[in-house]
């Protein structure tokens, strides 16, 4: 009972064993992916959002949040889809979450990757519980101009992270790396932000309303 109790209690709005189990998962995930992947990993979006995440959930940021969920719900449900996809079939749809059926790399490694699963559900239910902050658009905007290009000049070509050397395993050629990059920062805000920003904004009241 006392269990129960403390695992529903809230400071305001979100239920404080949310809050300290995920502050919890993440500091078992950051060392372990930190050894296994290296710390340019954490320029991948997903994982920004995973570490912002902490923050947002013990302030009760909006803004926090509705940036994170602009930046990686639309790209989430990708990876989502594609690991059921090969779950169900054993085929590849688009390759996103290849690395979860990679034999190399340890299976509790792979299985802290779950939370693919889970972080697009929690940002979402975490945006219907804060609002959405109008502002996450140009803030989350700003955030990819400085991470793109820095993906670029600190990651592995191998690794790929957030895709700054093409879409696909191999690098892309058909633009000079740089050019690419910039075309990067343009298509992240206006095909993946802003869509996602228009349609939360119909759906969600107003952070403050």
């Amino acid at each position: 009972m006392a269990a129960a109790r403390f695992l529903t209690s809230c400071s305001a709005v979100i239920p404080l064993g949310l809050k300290i189990i995920y502050t919890l998962f993440v500091c078992t995930l950051v060392p372990i992916y930190w050894r296994q992947y290296g710390p340019a990993n954490f320029l991948w979006f997903s994982d920004i959002a995973s570490l912002v995440l902490v923050a947002a959930l013990w302030l009760e940021n909006a803004l926090l949040v509705s940036m994170m969920a602009i930046s990686v719900v639309f790209f989430e449900a990708l990876w989502n889809i594609d690991f059921f996809f090969r779950l169900a079939t054993g085929k590849s749809f688009i390759g996103l979450s290849a690395y979860m059926f990679d034999p190399k790399i340890p299976s509790f490694i792979r299985s802290l990757s779950c939370f693919h699963i889970i972080l697009p559900v929690l940002l979402l239910w975490l945006v219907h519980r804060l609002g959405y902050d109008h502002r996450a658009f140009v803030w989350q905007t700003i955030v990819a101009l400085v991470v793109l290009p820095l993906s670029y000049l600190v990651s592995d070509p191998q690794e790929n992270v957030n895709w700054v050397y093409g879409f696909g395993q191999n690098p892309q050629r058909i633009l000079p790396a740089p050019l690419f990059v910039i075309l990067l920062m343009l298509l992240f805000p206006l095909l993946a932000y802003l869509p996602a920003h228009v349609l939360f904004t119909k759906i969600f009241r107003a952070a403050g309303s």
